[in-house]
């Protein structure tokens, strides 16, 4: 049987309007096999804002929240936020802790072996934050005897460094906020990280740290699912497509991130929500 449900999300005051197929199936009413659930638990480490946070009163918000939620009314069922280290993501949701990984998590070839992903959501690539006065130009420069380069655990920047680069002393530390404090106090020549917080980490401290922001690597955001769950794939990729037709990402743009959208627009590239 097919139900097909419009669902109205809500982004801070903004009413985003789609439709969704839901597909019932004899197994389950939410596209998990074997089992029914009225609640989908995701997993993200809130600490990577405007992406993934927590508010005043310690709530989970950001881009990553409301998707959530939106993929949740699509899907007819109640959303819990479940924070938790990033590089716990992938182990919880292969034992069932979890459901979902939207997290701000690059689909690679490495994860996909013992994951699923959705179809992309969002485009971006790995760039650099440098001292202010660092004569770095590019990742070519960072291969060298004397060069420190700071990754943050289980990204893909510190996958980058770990085949990359051969020469430099790689610095890997567990949050975002020491790698860049390791830059703005000159004991790293770089930080590999994506365009989006590169450059607001560049912003927040504008007198001793350079965004380079070009990518040297391209990479795609997709949302992350156990193995073995097609049904519900395939449901999460009609919602994200439905969702971006409807111009539900445009919206979380215009929400979450539109001085960001502006100077991308104002510096010549391309801003990828």
């Amino acid at each position: 049987m097919e139900l097909v449900t419009c669902v109205r999300s809500v982004f801070k005051g903004t009413n985003v309007f789609f439709c969704s197929l839901l597909i019932v199936s004899s197994l389950c009413c939410t596209g998990f096999a074997g089992e029914k659930k009225d609640t989908l638990i995701v997993g993200m480490e809130l600490a990577y804002p405007p992406f993934e946070m927590t508010d005043t009163k310690g709530q989970p918000t950001g881009v990553s929240v409301d998707l959530a939620r939106a993929l949740g009314a699509a899907l007819g069922m109640q959303v819990r936020i479940e924070n938790m280290a990033f590089d716990g993501l992938i182990p919880s949701l292969k034992t069932g802790k979890i459901d979902l990984i939207i997290s701000s998590m690059t689909a690679t070839a490495e994860r996909a072996k013992s994951i699923d992903f959705s179809d992309p959501y969002l485009q971006t690539g790995l760039c650099l934050l440098v001292r202010k006065n660092s004569p770095i130009q590019g990742v070519s420069d960072l291969d060298k005897a004397g060069m420190t380069v700071a990754v943050k655990k289980g990204t893909t920047g510190h996958s980058y460094a770990g085949r990359q680069l051969k020469h430099a002393r790689v610095l890997v530390l567990d949050k975002e906020a020491a790698a860049v404090l390791e830059v703005v106090q000159g004991k790293a020549d770089a930080f590999i990280y994506d365009q989006m917080s590169t450059y607001s980490n560049w912003q927040r401290n504008p007198q001793t740290t350079r965004a380079i922001l070009n990518p040297f690597q391209q990479e795609s955001w997709a949302i992350g699912i156990r193995k073995g769950s097609d049904p519900l794939k395939k449901r999460i990729n009609v919602f994200l497509k439905e969702f971006r037709a409807a111009g539900g990402f445009e919206k979380l743009g215009d929400t979450w991130l539109n001085e960001q959208k502006q100077q991308f627009k104002r510096l010549g590239y391309q801003f990828f929500l």
